[in-house]
């Protein structure tokens, strides 16, 4: 029987684990802290997890030679970004996982834009970065509405997004704080320079476009659209992902066939640029904008909880499509999906995202009789068991995956396993699917698509010209 090492301990890898098991191989896990859900797919497969961290490599390679898989599988970003890919196939493993050198797609959002403008990557935003809150006033002044982001990816932290509708004083101190928000992020990493980027903000609708690619051929998921804001209504924090709905009827398939094209491109681009072939997934987070599809940034894995969407969807071999990925023959791979509909919510502890200290520690119990009688799953991300109950470790707890023959039932389900989730200090977010969320979306788009719809009818989407300070009136063509 061929076994497959799991890289990570989240909700995304117990959900990789999952699919792994269906496709009936054997599952072993390289993961920082014991995930339930790992541990009992390794113990029904005969599998084990390593308690080793995952971002460092020679454990990982370790790990790998001890349990000898037959395919490595890697999860997360931050072990792509330090290098745990290139280490297992410098020891001779089949990996899908995309090396240090083009996972820098993710990574650098300053280069993942310069990449786009050098290519003509189709998407792309004006954009700036600078290393003084001065400089990124400035530009942001220049621009009017902008998100100010790190330039390196933070776990969906510290991004900042102002717009020029509010009050004038406020907009000044709004810009001057972003800038200053996001300085103080980066100096948590010591792997980057300390610089802002600064890049025009769009409004419209979300969606992720997942895909596997053997460096030739890109397999797409299904569209998912994603709430990275800790509240209901996207109000609060952004972090690290509150629940999504796939598949998206709102979204037309020409947009998507848009959106897919911005990602094959950003393919081309980036093995142009590295000189690698790039092997793993690669993900456009995209919005639909007056502009049509734009890139807001790239993903070098499966999203986290875009994963269970697509994992769950997938009606083929998991173990065969990963293989294929890995050997270079993707262009086999079939794409077949479920019909219907389906919600993830993550339950997460108060004091998320900011507070770990208070996220710490909360006890979570569930009632499996509900989730069983609903159909729905559980992931499991930032948890122990500890005596029959669940431990908060800072991060959201786990995801609750609903599947329905509509996006009503799906979401019906969704809140009925979610209620089956207790623990003092949990939250979650009731909006997510909803049929007010998804009337809201349906709405956003029709209205996104009849402006950049007419923009185009009259030329209007070729160029924009912005004065910038000490450069003048500057021509970006788009």
């Amino acid at each position: 029987m061929d076994k497959v090492l799991v890289v990570g301990d989240g909700a995304r890898e117990h959900a990789i684990a999952w699919a792994l098991e269906r496709s009936g191989v054997v599952v072993g896990a390289v993961a920082g802290h014991l995930n339930p859900g790992l541990v009992e797919v390794a113990r029904r497969t005969g599998g084990r997890v390593f308690r080793q961290p995952p971002t460092d490599p020679a454990a990982v390679v370790k790990s790998a030679e001890e349990f000898s898989p037959d395919l490595v599988v890697v999860g997360p970003e931050e072990p792509l970004f330090a290098g745990v890919a290139d280490a297992l196939r410098e020891r001779g493993f089949r990996v899908v996982g995309a090396s240090r050198r083009l996972a820098v797609v993710e990574m650098r959002k300053d280069l993942a834009r310069s990449l786009q403008w050098k290519y003509g990557v189709p998407g792309r935003l004006i954009y700036g970065v600078f290393k003084n809150v001065e400089e990124a006033y400035g530009f942001s002044k220049a621009l009017g509405a902008v998100a100010i982001k790190p330039i390196r990816q933070a776990g969906g932290k510290g991004v900042r997004v102002v717009y020029g509708d509010v009050q004038y004083l406020e907009l000044d101190e709004m810009y001057k704080r972003g800038a200053e928000d996001v300085l103080r992020q980066l100096s948590h990493y010591d792997d980057v320079e300390v610089a802002v980027l600064v890049e025009e903000a769009v409004r419209g609708v979300e969606f992720t476009l997942q895909a596997l690619t053997d460096g030739e051929t890109l397999f797409f998921f299904p569209p998912v659209q994603d709430n990275p804001h800790a509240f209901e209504y996207g109000l609060g924090p952004e972090c690290g992902g509150m629940g999504t709905v796939s598949p998206l009827p709102f979204l037309e398939e020409g947009e998507v066939e848009e959106a897919k094209k911005a990602v094959e491109a950003t393919v081309k681009a980036l093995q142009t640029e590295v000189g690698e072939r790039y092997v793993g997934v690669i993900s456009g987070q995209m919005m639909l904008t007056a502009r049509g599809p734009v890139v807001i940034e790239y993903y070098s894995r499966l999203g986290d909880p875009e994963a269970l969407n697509a994992l769950f969807l997938y009606e083929g071999d998991v173990y065969e499509l990963f293989s294929l990925t890995a050997d270079g023959k993707l262009h086999k791979a079939k794409p077949t999906f479920k019909d219907g509909h389906v919600v993830v919510k993550a339950a997460a502890p108060l004091g998320y995202p900011h507070r770990k200290d208070l996220a710490k520690g909360r006890v979570v119990s569930i009632d499996w009789d509900v989730i069983r009688r609903e159909g729905c799953l559980i992931f499991f991300s930032s948890v122990e068991e500890r005596d029959g109950l669940y431990v908060t470790l800072g991060s959201r707890a786990l995801e609750v995956l609903a599947y329905g023959a509509t996006p009503e039932e799906a979401y019906i389900r969704s809140e009925r396993c979610m209620a089956a989730v207790r623990g003092g200090g949990l939250f979650y977010r009731r909006d997510i699917g909803s049929p007010e969320y998804m009337a809201a979306m349906r709405e956003k788009a029709e209205k996104t698509r009849l402006v950049y719809r007419w923009r185009r009818a009259h030329g209007l989407d070729g160029r924009v010209l912005l004065w910038e300070p000490g450069v003048g009136l500057r021509e970006y063509r788009l």
